[in-house]
């Protein structure tokens, strides 16, 4: 396993031409006092912070005009005194609590740790979740949330995988055929509700696809060129992008594409100049390109931000800590906005603004809807595409930031004021669920300001045609 590795040797890089001047990254107006590591987006539009390799967390809320930009901070509860996770499973659940699995350091000490801990947002609580039966680490296993809404977790130093039973805190034992271990990998989940994964460990070409039906695994063809890196088995994110192909980034300078239609891999563009993800973000903008995060090498500084437009790598300008950071230390998180935030475990937290737009397409649309709602009250909502066609931010075995859930947000038409409205029990946690007919659970704050009102469900940063609402 690894050194621990903000000791990472500074590398000089190549400069790449062509920067897209038209997006931006803009310093949040509060910074914050801590070093700031992995951001989840709770299903309120507040942010949960974790404190660079500690237990300790802070929320992050966005001003009363929806600007993440101007947003302030509060301190929240602390994890159990013994857990201070660094690169771990993770996942934000269907009823809007946040679950935290393992760690490969625990308060910077390499230990594999098989600790976890939930948080639950309403009583501002972590409470100690206890491994699975057996399971002496999980370490920085992968993790993904099923579009039943269950949470499944992998243990890092071997092929075990388990699901989580939210309501009891207990494990289920699943996932058998895997063909190697589990080490490194990333998960990400598809429109048939399968995980897929690329081999490690093993052959390193080869792909798998997890089935909740049955449990097993089985193979997901040849990805064609070396993702892998073969000293390190270092690889880097996974992307579904609306037109239902998977990007693959390597931890080599390659890069493939899946094709969900015919399950077939083919090589994508190569990242320019010997840069390579091994370990680091991908996010997709409302845009429907892939933000990434690079650098040279296996956890060499020098960070270079790419998008991904189907067809080629556009380079982005960089965060002012760019060039010390290696690609593995950036994390990013899509924003309601559409917006991007990328915390690298400093003081510096930076928002890019993309440009383009979605397909309309790719909106959520709401079906059923109250016209009238009271502030303190809960209320249920239904349309389309209410969780977005992607998890829309990834990583792989080092932490999971996925938005693939709604949330609502509403706009009192006097004032302008935004309000987000916490949401739960989500009746689905898929992904590109078409025109299948979902629903969840919307709780309007007692903060809402009275009156007419406009309020829109959005998935990953993309919004659907407003509604008339009256706040009474």
């Amino acid at each position: 396993m690894r050194m621990l590795r903000a000791l990472a040797m500074l590398v000089i890089l190549l400069m790449v031409a062509g920067v897209a001047q038209s997006q931006s990254w803009q310093p949040l107006a509060h910074q914050p006092t801590f070093n700031a590591s992995t951001e989840f987006l709770l299903t309120d539009g507040t942010l949960l912070v974790q404190v660079y390799g500690t237990g300790k967390w802070w929320k992050f809320t966005p001003d009363i005009n929806g600007s993440y930009v101007n947003g302030t901070w509060i301190q929240v509860a602390s994890m159990q005194s013994t857990y201070g996770p660094l690169y771990f499973g993770s996942g934000v659940l269907a009823d809007g609590r946040l679950v935290v699995e393992g760690g490969e350091y625990n308060f910077l000490s390499q230990t594999e740790t098989n600790m976890g801990s939930i948080y639950d947002p309403i009583a501002n609580t972590w409470t100690v979740v206890n491994p699975p039966t057996g399971w002496t680490s999980i370490g920085d296993g992968q993790s993904v949330v099923l579009a039943n809404g269950t949470y499944m977790q992998a243990d890092a130093l071997s092929s075990k995988e388990a699901l989580f039973n939210a309501t009891t805190l207990t494990w289920t034992t699943t996932g058998t055929g895997k063909a190697d271990g589990n080490s490194e990998e990333g998960w990400i989940l598809l429109p048939n509700g399968m995980v897929l994964t690329i081999d490690a460990n093993a052959n390193n070409t080869n792909s798998e696809r997890y089935s909740p039906g049955t449990g097993k695994w089985q193979t997901a063809g040849n990805t064609g060129v070396q993702l892998v890196d073969p000293g390190s088995h270092e690889i880097g994110p996974m992307m579904l992008r609306p037109d239902k192909t998977v990007l693959a980034t390597g931890a080599t300078v390659h890069n493939a594409i899946f094709t969900l239609a015919g399950h077939t891999w083919v090589a994508g563009p190569d990242f320019p100049n010997g840069l390579d993800i091994a370990d680091g973000p991908a996010c997709l903008v409302p845009s429907g390109n892939v933000l990434v995060a690079t650098s040279p090498g296996v956890f060499a500084a020098g960070t270079k931000f790419f998008e991904f437009d189907g067809t080629k790598w556009n380079l982005e300008p960089g965060t002012p800590n760019a060039a010390s950071k290696s690609s593995y230390e950036n994390r990013l998180l899509l924003l309601p906005t559409g917006q991007v935030m990328n915390s690298d475990a400093s003081k510096d937290v930076e928002i890019y603004t993309p440009i383009g737009n979605p397909d309309p397409a790719w909106a959520p649309t709401i079906t059923t809807f109250p016209s009238t709602v009271t502030r303190g009250s809960s209320f249920t909502i239904s349309g389309t595409q209410f969780n977005g066609l992607s998890e829309a931010c990834t990583y792989g075995d080092d932490d999971r930031q996925a938005t693939n859930y709604p949330l609502v947000r509403i706009t009192n038409n006097s004032s302008g004021h935004v309000f987000y409205a916490r949401t739960h029990n989500h009746s689905s946690m898929g992904v590109a669920t078409g025109p299948k007919i979902v629903s969840t659970t919307f709780d309007v704050p007692l903060t809402a300001e009275t009156g007419t009102s406009s309020l829109v469900v959005i998935a990953n940063g993309i919004a659907s045609t407003p509604v008339s609402v009256t706040v009474q």
